[in-house]
């Protein structure tokens, strides 16, 4: 219980006590009708109240006087939360006023924002933009050397930014990315509701940052064109794979023919063999027609004529089977010089459908490392 003497010397360190107490405070001296005292910090938190302000029915200080007894409440206007509370003046056994006290209920994450913010503000290389808020408005900031919103002071409405009125409504921190026209650049904001200390579901306002993404976003363009290039070069490797994989089919087939060349000479050179054996015998017979002729004389003088034709004519076949077989020869020496040809042909073509299917496989994989590259970026 206090009387009207304390109340009194309290005036002495009051003014001293609402500028050290985080985030302002006013206190108050009534009678039991109206304010008759009163002192109010420098740190906005509210204005200063009129000396002969009546006395709200509901208000702490009616009701400390009232009940006589101290009250305290808690009270939401203007988005911010704040305690009043009120103690009762005696003079004796009756109440003649109240002691008032009111300051913000402030957030532990509040009071260490003026001690972490800076310090975070200069840490990010493009820089940052942090902020607190209560429901309605802006409470606290921090801009970086780097990046500033200079148009979002202390006091500015909450209620144009979306996201922070999103994360109000859900209850949940929300993320988003976004162009900045004013600032010609891309920007990364994430809010986090920030909740009543002894009311864990009940929010009552905002903690976010927002920062530029010019980094980033060249990272991921980058990362998004290579990937392009890489796709084309892959579409070009597979139709070089497909074509490579075509030679290499044409080039076995052609290798198949010269083989097949190469039999039908060999049957060639045994028909030959086969002729000149038949030259042999034909010119056998015709020396023995030409010896049975002359032993007839006369008779046999025609025979003798026809023995000697057949003999020129098997001369004739002989000498031409040679020039076959000489002919053929070449034939198969050259088709064996294709054929040797064909083979390191197949052989390079083979492997070069090999190495275009390596190229292709190497390209998928950074192509899968591009979209890895682009996803890393959307997360920085």
């Amino acid at each position: 219980m206090i009387n009207m003497e304390f109340a009194e010397k309290f005036k002495e360190v009051a003014s001293l006590l609402v500028e050290i107490t985080p985030g302002g405070a006013r206190y108050w001296i009534t009678d039991t009708e109206k304010v008759i005292w009163q002192a109010t910090s420098q740190l906005g938190y509210a204005t200063k109240m009129e000396i002969g302000t009546k006395l709200l029915p509901n208000a702490a200080a009616s009701q400390a006087i009232k009940n006589k007894k101290s009250i305290v409440q808690e009270v939401t206007a203007f988005g911010t939360t704040a305690i009043n509370a009120a103690i009762p003046i005696f003079e004796g056994d009756e109440v003649v006023g109240a002691l008032c006290v009111a300051f913000p209920k402030v957030h532990p994450l509040a009071r260490a924002f003026p001690i972490f913010a800076p310090m975070i503000a200069e840490m990010f290389p493009e820089g940052v933009f942090l902020w607190m808020s209560d429901t309605e408005k802006l409470t606290h900031r921090q801009g970086s050397k780097k990046y500033d919103i200079d148009e979002w002071q202390v006091g500015a409405n909450i209620a144009p930014v979306a996201e922070v009125v999103q994360s109000i409504r859900e209850k949940r921190p929300i993320n988003t990315e976004f162009y900045n026209e004013q600032y010609d650049i891309h920007v990364r904001l994430s809010v986090a509701p920030v909740f009543d200390e002894r009311d864990k579901d009940k929010v009552i306002g905002t903690f976010g940052l927002s920062m530029p993404r010019a980094v980033a976003v060249r990272l991921q363009n980058m990362a998004n064109d290579l990937k392009k290039e890489l796709e084309q070069s892959a579409a070009v490797i597979q139709e070089l794979a497909a074509s490579a994989s075509e030679i290499t089919t044409n080039q076995q087939q052609l290798h198949n023919n010269i083989e097949n060349i190469l039999a039908l000479s060999e049957e060639i050179n045994h028909i030959l063999a086969f002729i000149k054996q038949i030259a042999d015998e034909t010119k056998m017979l015709g020396l023995n027609a030409a010896i049975e002729a002359a032993r007839a004389g006369d008779v046999g003088r025609g025979f003798g004529v026809v023995a000697e034709e057949i003999r020129k004519l098997s001369d004739d076949s002989r000498e031409t089977v040679s020039k076959i077989r000489e002919l053929t020869d070449k034939i198969k020496a050259a088709v064996e010089e294709a054929e040797r040809n064909s083979d390191l042909t197949l052989s390079n073509s083979e492997n070069q459908a090999a190495a275009t299917e390596q190229v292709s496989a190497s390209l998928t994989e950074i192509m899968n490392l591009a979209e890895k590259l682009a996803k890393i970026a959307k997360r920085i």
